[in-house]
């Protein structure tokens, strides 16, 4: 089977698999959940269906993904943003799908377009140098440490422990979101490493949430979400380790 082939039965078994496990996780929380969270868990929903059609689109190269991925960061920021105001985590999450990742989007769709996603099929992509990777990889760990201890001054969970568990598992797929979108905006390979640490991350994130607050029906829709996005983003590394050869021979010449 060729690699077209495969991401085309791939991405339809994702984009069928998620639908399926949405609609009933929605099903099954929705009698028990509280009038005034129902509205909230529909939405919740429907955002996990985008997301998971821009991580398909994504992992494809089509510049599609940018139009899905803006409906989906508007819908998850404003659940963060509840989620954080009934004192558990997501503060960040919501700050940086409202100022970073929703912008990120329209940058995204530019730069495809200039990497030749306009003439069909999918985009130029490329990797990083050895000296990018070292720059990334330092900092990541410095915005990590800083981004936890600016949350951590706005923590409503209520912990006195050193390290707080609800703000590091905010921190982690927030500092993981930066730098995987600016590199899938800008088309480097590189992304799915951090893609797959958000989607790690923010299964912990959820479930944690689930576990302090058994009332947040939507926590299960972000498990189950995160989850088809994590077997997604694994997908997502090898297909594009294939899309940017040209660019990785040519750095190798």
């Amino acid at each position: 089977m060729d690699n077209a082939k495969f991401n085309k039965i791939f991405s339809a078994v994702m984009l069928v698999g998620m639908t399926v496990a949405t609609i009933i996780a929605t099903a099954i929380k929705f009698g028990p959940t509280a009038p005034d969270q129902r509205v909230l868990l529909i939405v919740s929903a429907l955002g996990s269906l985008m997301g998971i059609a821009a991580t398909v689109t994504s992992a494809n190269g089509l510049i599609i993904t940018f139009i899905f991925g803006l409906i989906n960061v508007c819908i998850y920021g404003s659940v963060c943003m509840i989620n954080w105001y009934h004192g558990s985590s997501g503060l960040g999450n919501a700050l940086l799908h409202f100022l970073f990742m929703g912008p990120m989007q329209i940058v995204g769709m530019v730069q495809w377009k200039k990497r030749g996603q306009e003439k069909g099929g999918g985009v130029k992509a490329r990797r990083l140098s050895c000296k990018g990777r070292a720059l990334v990889s330092v900092g990541f760990l410095a915005a990590t440490i800083a981004a936890y201890f600016i949350i951590a001054r706005f923590d409503r969970s209520a912990a006195d422990s050193f390290i707080k568990v609800a703000v590091v598992l905010d921190v982690l797929p927030l500092v993981c979101n930066i730098f995987g979108q600016t590199l899938m905006s800008t088309a480097y390979m590189e992304q799915w490493i951090f893609w797959i640490g958000v989607n790690i991350f923010s299964i912990a994130m959820w479930s944690h949430s689930l576990s302090e607050n058994p009332g947040s029906s939507y926590a299960l829709i972000y498990i189950i979400k995160y989850g088809f996005y994590l077997v997604n983003s694994i997908n997502g590394m090898r297909n594009w380790l294939l899309l940017s050869r040209e660019d990785a021979a040519a750095k190798a010449v």
